[in-house]
């Protein structure tokens, strides 16, 4: 599914008080929470969640003396990406020193009243990871508010979501462990991790044998999925390369 955005006009957003500072690239996203009462209500009344990302601009503008919203996007449980500050703007909401290394992703979710993201919200949270990633050269971290920054953000429920790496509902689960050392050729590894690599690697569709032994053939294999995912093509399974091996998209 395509990302469904509503635009700052289509939301009536306030006019930012000043220039954004631009933003190239991420890292990858930060993800939040509101940190207040969520109004279980807004399940049924999309109108309640275009008046909660109104008041949760006039707060960041009007208390926090921001020049807009804090986030980049903010989505509600309707599945609809609303537009924060938008593809390579400056966030404000990561903390002080930490804007400039991840965009800031907001689940309409709270610490009290709707406080378990529904899959609609899990999957409105992937749709704009995802466009960060396509449009504003977003890195592919996934990190909670709290990770760096001395907050409850963005709660038990949410962070453990994204603890698991954050999947799309329905997915499968995500990567075994990484067994703890790295796969690589030459000299050739062999061994039962090896072997549990292939095998995803066959799974993904790839022509791999699944023999336990990482030779010139798994490298290659390796080389070209790094390729595929947009990392260093080092032909080497280290624990980004086996992460992906299970969680990353198939295309």
């Amino acid at each position: 599914m395509a990302i469904d955005l509503v635009l700052r006009r289509d939301w009536n957003a306030r006019p930012p008080r000043g220039e954004y500072t631009q933003l190239d690239s991420t890292k990858g996203v930060k993800v939040h929470y509101t940190g207040g009462r969520v109004d279980p209500g807004i399940l049924t009344n999309h109108a309640g969640c275009q008046a909660l990302v109104q008041s949760i601009q006039n707060f960041h503008m009007d208390s926090n003396g921001w020049i807009d919203v804090g986030y980049t996007y903010l989505v509600c449980p309707h599945r609809k990406v609303f537009e924060g500050r938008g593809l390579h703007h400056l966030p404000a909401a990561n903390g002080a020193g930490l804007n400039a290394d991840h965009y800031a992703v907001l689940g309409l979710v709270g610490n009290a009243g709707l406080v378990n993201p529904p899959d609609s919200v899990l999957h409105g949270i992937v749709d704009a990871i995802e466009h960060l990633r396509d449009r504003g050269r977003a890195g592919r971290e996934v990190k909670g508010h709290r990770d760096g920054f001395q907050t409850d953000c963005p709660g038990e429920p949410l962070y453990a979501w994204v603890r698991r790496g954050a999947p799309r509902p329905g997915q499968p689960p995500g990567a075994p462990p990484f067994p703890g050392r790295l796969l690589s050729f030459p000299p050739v590894t062999r061994g039962d991790d090896v072997k549990t690599w292939q095998r995803q690697m066959k799974k993904r569709g790839w022509n791999i044998e699944v023999d336990g032994v990482y030779g010139a053939d798994s490298r290659d294999v390796c080389r070209r999925f790094q390729r595929n995912q947009g990392i260093e093509d080092d032909g080497v399974v280290g624990p980004v390369t086996w992460k992906l091996a299970w969680e990353a998209p198939l295309p």
